[in-house]
Order: structure tokens, then C-alpha cells, then sequence
């Protein structure tokens, strides 16, 4: 990116100016990306822990398989799901505030007693696979704003900087040559006059 500038003192001090501001927001900038990074790695831990959860859940169930062949899985629907936001690390990521069931009913008396545990047991399974599903979206949130705060970050660093860095060095070797040439003018006028 080439910084476009004059050779003046106007145009020094803008120049100036904008480099001190991109020196002062780049650690915060730095900042924000570490945090970004810490959330996007906790909220990847946060998926594996509830994938292992969900597995460990289905696997406690497993010598109780012949009972679940003759359980009607279409007693319990999730009907809605209400989201809430939560700001972490600046970015806005959905969080599950309710899940609402609809539970179709069943006799008591013709069912199996088990029936009533089974569908504490779906609804448990159900809400960590909404969880998980939820901290996926999550960690591509995340991913996306570390992404650009990183992208700002470099920019500000390898680009933005050093070009500024360099404009100002040359505006400043020129007004030196300038001023060292009006010098040696004015000497050379004057050893013509005397």
C-alpha cells in the first residue's frame, strides 16, 4: 500500500499523527487477537468435552439396547429453541437460554415404567447435542473475528507502520537537502556580493 503524501510539514504531521495512532491501537489490537485465540482454543475443548459427554451418556445406555428398540422415539420433539448473545472477547456469540419439548402423552398403566426416565434420558442427550452444535457455531464466530483481527494486525505491523515510518523519513531527507541547499546558496550569494 503506497501512502500518499506531499514533501511539506502539513503533510509531515498528518503523517505523524496517523503513525502514532496505528503505534498506539496495535497492542491493543494484539491483545483482542490473543484473547481470540485463548477463546476459540477453550470453546474447541469446550466441543470435545461435550461430544465425549454425549458419548458417555449413549454408552451408559448401551446394555439397556434391547429396551430402547421398543421405546417410541417420537414421544419427545424439541419444539423450540430461545437463543440469548454473549459478548466474548468483543465478538457477539449465541448462548441457549431455553429448549421447549413437546412431550406427547402416553399411558402410564399400557407403557413401560421406564417410558418416564427414557424421556428425562432424550431430553438430556438432546440438549448436549444442541450445546455442541451451538459451540460449533461458536468457535466459527471466533475463528472469522481472529481471522480479521489478525489481518488488521499484520497490516498494521508489516504495512501501514514501516510505510508510514518510511514516507516521513523521506519528506524529512528532503526538507533537509532542501534547507542545506538554500544554505549553501545563500554562502555562495554572499561570497559573490563580498
Amino acid at each position: 500500500m503506497a501512502i500518499q503524501f506531499q514533501y511539506n510539514k502539513t503533510s509531515l504531521q498528518g503523517l505523524e499523527k496517523n503513525l502514532k495512532m496505528r503505534e498506539r491501537t496495535l497492542p491493543t489490537i494484539k491483545n483482542k487477537e490473543s484473547a481470540l485465540r485463548i477463546e476459540v482454543k477453550r470453546a474447541k475443548d469446550e466441543i470435545i468435552a461435550l461430544e465425549n459427554q454425549l458419548e458417555e451418556a449413549i454408552r451408559s445406555y448401551d446394555k439397556m439396547l434391547a429396551l430402547w428398540a421398543e421405546f417410541d422415539a417420537t414421544l419427545l420433539t424439541v419444539e423450540d429453541v430461545e437463543l440469548g448473545t454473549k459478548k466474548v472477547a468483543g465478538v457477539k456469540v449465541p448462548v441457549i437460554t431455553n429448549i421447549k419439548y413437546i412431550t406427547k402423552p402416553f399411558s402410564v398403566f399400557c407403557s413401560p415404567k421406564w417410558f418416564a426416565d427414557g424421556l428425562s434420558v432424550l431430553k438430556k442427550m438432546a440438549e448436549i447435542g444442541l450445546e455442541r452444535e451451538l459451540c460449533a457455531e461458536k468457535v466459527r464466530l471466533l475463528e472469522y473475528a481472529r481471522k480479521k483481527t489478525t489481518q488488521k494486525v499484520n497490516l498494521f505491523e508489516k504495512v501501514q507502520i514501516p510505510g508510514y515510518q518510511d514516507a516521513i523519513r523521506k519528506i524529512k531527507r528532503f526538507m533537509e537537502d532542501e534547507e542545506n541547499l538554500s544554505k549553501s546558496s545563500q554562502k555562495i550569494v554572499k561570497a559573490k556580493r563580498v
